[in-house]
């Protein structure tokens, strides 16, 4: 066979792939899209992506449910210092910040009222912090109200050092995630808009899949056995 009937036939073979290729499209319901093999959005609406990691579905649902000038606010102030003040730990649930009435609080989900969408609070004078968990709507089992500034008994209690940010294991390449996705899947909740830390707030939350590029990486660190004195 020469070098010309070898391309005929190589022709002939992508062809008969491409033709192999649409009989799968059309066998599976879908319909090709520009650009790579199938649109996100398309994909989840047939449960394709739902879960690409630990209820990845939540972060899609957030890019598609989320208005473009929530998704590109940056007016917030909220700080990395404002953040870790809420938390008797890294990772640990944040206390509230403000006053919250008995009849309120009797109510399950109506925290989500201010925290499940965001957006300005007047009374407050900041824009609140989006869950990113508003399907676990009894928020008093793990957010606690501040009731004096004070302990109420005497610890010697220190905090762990939050995380690094920036790393990464390639110079130039994105950072890791410093955290677990339990109760944290959905990224543009705490990444994303004016509500955002300023320090870890992105500006390409349109890209979708954040955990495409950024792997989440926790340090393992040999932790001392506790005793007690």
């Amino acid at each position: 066979m020469n070098s010309k009937e070898r391309t005929i036939v190589g022709a002939w073979g992508l062809l008969a792939l491409s033709g192999l290729a649409g009989l799968a499209w059309a066998g599976s319901g879908l319909e090709p899209s520009v650009g790579v093999g199938f649109s996100a959005e398309l994909a989840v609406s047939h449960g394709q992506l739902e879960q690409f990691d630990h209820q990845s579905g939540k972060l899609y649902r957030a890019g598609r449910e989320t208005p473009e000038p929530q998704l590109a606010g940056e007016a917030g102030t909220r700080n990395l210092a404002q953040f870790y003040q809420l938390r008797q730990y890294p990772g640990s649930p944040p206390v509230i910040p403000h006053g919250v009435a008995a009849a309120f609080a009797a109510v399950d989900g109506n925290c989500l009222a201010c925290h499940g969408k965001g957006g300005y609070s007047a009374e407050h004078r900041a824009f609140a912090p989006v869950t990113p968990h508003p399907e676990n709507s009894l928020c008093f089992q793990c957010h606690a109200a501040t009731t004096a500034a004070k302990p109420f008994v005497d610890t010697t209690w220190r905090s762990l050092p939050p995380p690094r940010l920036g790393t990464s294991f390639l110079g130039g390449s994105p950072p890791t995630a410093p955290h677990g996705l339990q109760l944290r899947e959905n990224c543009i909740a705490c990444h994303v808009g004016p509500a955002a830390v300023a320090e870890i707030r992105v500006t390409h939350a349109s890209r979708g899949n954040c955990r495409q590029c950024h792997v989440v990486a926790q340090p393992q660190e040999v932790f001392r056995e506790f005793t007690r004195q």
